[in-house]
């Protein structure tokens, strides 16, 4: 947000303390008096009597809390002197970004919380410093959790740790160590364990059962909570022994005490009898006073999980049936009467005895199940250790209310809770340059395939460019098989004269004359991957469109003679929540005639907002082996968006930011545009080498196959 007046920016940079007027031009302007209304005069005139640096420092961090929300810049200006007598700047720059980052999740009314709440974020600011926060661990955790065995379980925020069965919930932070490293493996260690109480049926025992075991019923809780994390801990010791053994070093970190060898003895035979027998042990240890839970164990709610459950056991039986249903219609096909009436079920090998792989039978015949399939009957198996009988006679027609068998309607505004997340969601950080500081999770971008185009598209562009084409093959062949000299090697064909001139001025200066110098000629094998990000936005409707994928169909003729591994992706969007990428071909995906249809299905969407594109593409590119990465962008425009804070310096500055961190990450971006304005942008977002601009659009096709010859030779 630039001042308005240049004489009071001018004096920014003078070393003498600001004056009361002074100060309050500054805050008048990025408070935006003139609309909010806001009274500066008291304040301006505490800070004047403040050294310059924390005057500085003050403006500063008003100016860019302003870029958020000019009454949170408000509050925290009038809390500034104060919080320069009690904190550190460090720990005041903390503050403001955890109440910037308090309003881009939750907004106003949290930021503000934490804003005024300064005594309260000092003891927080000073545990946040070695803290684990679970904003930055999600993107870790979410995965590994997955990778489990057991139902897919996604992961949220509440104030303690436990799990209803489908999603593990964990505090914001975690602050027991005073190292960060430390805590995040706590983290994992709680979510690993509440897995544990998913996989292995914690969660399947009646509430009241445990309840009725003691006089008291919180002392039974108590009990059945240390009996259950004493059997999980054996099961995780046989199936996780590297993570078993970390929870241990934890706990002994910690300082809890060991279990009672009275309790420990019992060990092996909760291994065995499972969440059962924790009960039948229970009533023998009602009198005694319950050991302390361990520290990476979470907590248990019963009820709140019983009564997850039941949902689930409906919701689970109706969705099993009606897709047994669904099977059962498509084996009959057009044999009206001939659908079967029931399945069967067969364990397919014994590797897992307590969650065997099953298979669906019919007339002996193993019947293929889709993947969804698969995870209803492992989310069955898991509530009720087997799939009952009646759940395997297909479903008749209305026997189900929809609300059981449909899908709740994913809201992009709840991209951040429920099973959302394993939809196909990636949640990628966004550069504000007005905060100077990412926004953290704040776009969410999704892969989808893309709709096959007119199939004969390809073989058509192949047909009006066939003298290009073969002009084409003709050069990369050449590329292909291309000699490159070696120079200064210590044997070869010829005398490398650069390096003799150089050798016999070392000897004529009295030093040893280096033996390396000759050229040899020798074939370089290429290493290269490429991405090619293809703007799909609204502006590219019409004859940009037709050019934009013509340019591929000849990019892909060259690219198949090179032999460079490629993947291309269209990309487009409308807002922070609804990035997409669209799939044409993967990196592994051979040439085939479903790509060719993908290329032709290119068409504009919507808008043109890049920075999350472009972190995606440079996540893929990172997993790929190869020496050389090429991130290069088919676009006819600058970055843009329907979020009219996006378009102009926001917007290019995280374009900007992101195609730097692929440049960190060792891929190489390139940009061709038939943006005319495009020379004003874009030396600021990809460097004065690393962009082309054509004037004119038909020129794409013709053009792009050269240009990449030139930027991969």
């Amino acid at each position: 947000m630039p001042d308005r007046d240049p004489a009071y920016t001018r004096s920014m940079s003078e070393n003498q303390p600001l004056s009361a007027e002074t100060i309050g031009h500054h805050l008048d302007d990025y408070l935006e008096v003139e609309f909010s209304f806001l009274h500066t005069e008291e304040v301006a005139g505490s800070l004047a009597r403040l050294p310059v640096e924390q005057q500085r420092f003050v403006l500063q961090w008003t100016r860019r809390v302003a870029t958020t929300n000019i009454q949170l810049a408000y509050q925290f200006v009038l809390r500034a002197r104060q919080a320069l007598e009690t904190m550190e700047p460090e720990m005041i720059s903390a503050w403001c970004l955890h109440a910037m980052d308090s309003y881009d999740s939750a907004g106003l009314v949290p930021a503000m919380e934490t804003i005024k709440d300064l005594e309260g974020y000092r003891e927080f600011g000073h545990l946040r410093a070695s803290a684990a926060l679970l904003e930055s661990v999600i993107p870790v955790l979410q995965p590994f959790v997955q990778g489990l065995s057991g139902r897919k379980l996604s992961l949220e925020q509440d104030e303690w740790p436990w799990t209803d069965g489908e999603v593990i919930y964990l505090p914001e932070m975690v602050a027991r160590f005073d190292n960060e490293a430390e805590n995040f493996q706590l983290y994992k260690a709680l979510a690993t364990h509440l897995w544990a109480q998913t996989r292995y049926g914690t969660l399947n025992i009646e509430p009241e059962r445990v309840f009725a075991a003691c006089d008291s019923e919180s002392r039974a809780a108590a009990w059945f909570q240390a009996l259950e994390t004493l059997r999980l801990d054996a099961l995780l010791a046989r199936e996780l022994p590297g993570l078993h053994r970390q929870m241990q070093a934890l706990s002994q970190a910690l300082g809890e005490p060991p279990w009672p060898d009275e309790l420990l003895a019992q060990q092996p035979a909760l291994a065995e009898g499972g969440a059962e027998e924790s009960l039948r042990l229970l009533k023998g240890f009602c009198g005694q006073e319950p050991p302390p839970p361990r520290a990476y164990a979470g907590s248990l709610d019963l009820e709140g999980a019983w009564n997850a459950r039941q949902e689930r056991l409906l919701r689970d039986k109706a969705r099993f049936r009606d897709a047994l249903r669904v099977i059962a219609e498509e084996m009959a096909g057009d044999r009206p009467g001939t659908a079967p009436e029931r399945f069967e079920l067969k364990e397919k090998r014994a590797q897992d005895e307590d969650l065997p792989e099953l298979e669906l039978i019919h007339a002996d015949q193993v019947v293929p199940v889709p993947e969804h399939v698969k995870a209803l009957m492992t989310s069955i198996q898991l509530d009720l250790t087997a799939i009952p009988e009646e759940y395997l006679e297909p479903a008749g027609p209305g026997e189900y209310e929809p609300s059981l068998l449909e899908d709740e309607g994913l809201d992009p505004d709840d991209v951040w809770s429920g099973t959302y997340h394993e939809e196909g969601a990636f949640f990628y950080d966004e550069w504000d340059f007005g905060r100077q500081h990412y926004r953290k999770n704040w776009c969410v971008l999704r892969e989808l395939d893309i709709e096959p185009g007119d199939p004969g598209f390809y073989a058509r562009t192949l047909h009006r460019y066939r003298g290009l084409v073969k002009s084409l093959h003709r050069t990369f062949e050449v590329l292909r098989g291309e000699d490159k000299a070696h120079r200064r090697q210590p044997h070869g064909e010829e005398v490398d004269i650069d390096a003799f001139v150089e050798a016999w001025a070392d000897v004529r200066s009295g030093l040893e004359m280096t033996d390396r110098l000759f050229t040899r000629m020798h074939r370089d094998e290429r290493n290269i991957a490429v991405l090619f990000m293809v703007d799909m936005s609204g502006s590219t409707k019409g004859w940009i469109n037709e050019a934009e994928r013509e340019a591929l169909v000849l990019l892909v003729e060259s690219l198949q003679i090179l032999g460079d591994r490629y993947a291309i992706y269209g990309f487009s969007g409308w807002a922070r929540k609804r990035c997409e990428a669209y799939r044409i071909k993967t990196f592994d995906e051979p040439m085939s005639d479903e790509v060719k249809a993908a290329i032709a299905g290119i068409e504009p969407r919507d808008y043109t907002r890049m920075g999350a594109p472009i972190r995606h593409f440079t996540r893929m590119l990172q997993e790929v082996e190869a020496r050389t990465k090429l991130l290069i962008t088919l676009s006819d425009g600058k970055p843009d968006d329907y979020d009219h804070y996006y378009r102009g310096e926001y917007g290019i500055e995280d374009t900007r930011q992101a195609l730097f961190e692929a440049r960190v990450a060792g891929i190489h971006p390139f940009c061709i545009t038939i943006d005319r304005e495009g020379a004003d942008y874009l030396p600021h977002m990809y460097g004065k080498a690393n962009y082309v601009v054509l004037d004119d659009v038909a020129k794409l096709p013709l053009k792009v196959s050269d240009i990449y010859r030139k930027i991969t030779s």
